[in-house]
């Protein structure tokens, strides 16, 4: 990664560009551009937003990118590759009992697909609807029943 980082850091003092320059145009905060030209890897969280910034840097100074991505993956496969799997799976041991004590939080909890607001509506609304049926046909029979009855009253005459 030292020579990643050199590389960097030789095309942009050759070219005179500053570290606050190439901050300014990529929008990458400076301190991150030192730690790559410096080879500090583990002041990212992340690998990958660490490759994309390799990336843009190299394709803002000019390099082949790409070949500046083959030689960190390179890199990072003989540095994974050297740690042990014991300490790999005490690791993994480790967050995972880490992972019980958490409590969950807004973002990483699963969220309830409907509130219970939503179901108060949807019953008040059925009960609405059911209420209403019932009243209208109650009227209807009793609106039937005497024009029935005075139809019938009137055909019974003749």
């Amino acid at each position: 990664m030292d020579s990643i980082g050199s590389i960097l850091r030789d095309t942009r003092e050759s070219s005179g560009v500053s570290i606050e320059e190439v901050s300014e145009d990529l929008t990458i905060k400076p301190e991150f551009i030192l730690n790559i030209e410096e080879g500090k890897i583990g002041c990212f969280k992340d690998i990958f937003v660490l490759k994309e910034y390799i990336v843009s840097y190299a394709k803002y100074l000019g390099l082949d990118s790409e070949k500046l991505i083959d030689q960190f993956n390179e890199y990072m496969f003989e540095y994974t590759s050297k740690i042990p799997v014991k300490e790999i799976e005490k690791k993994a041991m480790k967050e995972a009992k880490e992972d019980t004590n958490k409590v969950a939080s807004p973002y990483t909890r699963k969220p309830h697909k409907y509130s219970r607001r939503y179901y108060l509506t949807i019953y008040l609304v059925i009960l609405l609807l059911v209420i209403i049926a019932i009243i209208w046909s109650v009227k209807q029979i009793t609106i039937d029943n005497t024009r029935t009855n005075a139809i019938s009253y009137v055909s019974f005459k003749k």
